[in-house]
């Protein structure tokens, strides 16, 4: 089951349309939209979810980790973390870094 942020929910509706039109069978990718202090908490508060993976702050990775450690649930946190960027040698240089930095902090976890 994944469940995207609400504040970028689209690639993973792609995800979804790509993973169906290549013929996964039904249930093997299940998405959900919805808020995280909704959606999120209840996913990671049931009891049926074994193991759960979050990239976000860590102001909400310490509400995960506390929800998921007294039912020694699989953890994996990426909190607040940066994605690596590849900057080729043919770029505008200048209009490249504003963009890298830009893309660092706005839509940070």
């Amino acid at each position: 089951v994944a469940k995207p942020s609400e504040l970028t929910p689209r690639t993973a509706s792609i995800l979804a349309e790509i993973i169906d039109s290549v013929g996964l069978p039904k249930g093997v990718f299940n998405l959900v939209h919805g808020l995280g202090a909704e959606v999120g908490a209840a996913l990671t508060g049931h009891t049926d979810v074994p193991c759960i993976s979050f990239t976000g702050g860590t102001a909400t990775g310490k509400i995960v980790a506390a929800t998921a450690a007294p039912m020694f649930k699989k953890l994996s946190l990426e909190l607040g973390g940066k994605n690596p960027a590849i900057i080729f040698a043919d770029c505008d240089f200048e209009k490249t870094v504003q963009g890298v930095v830009r893309a660092g902090f706005l839509n940070q976890g």
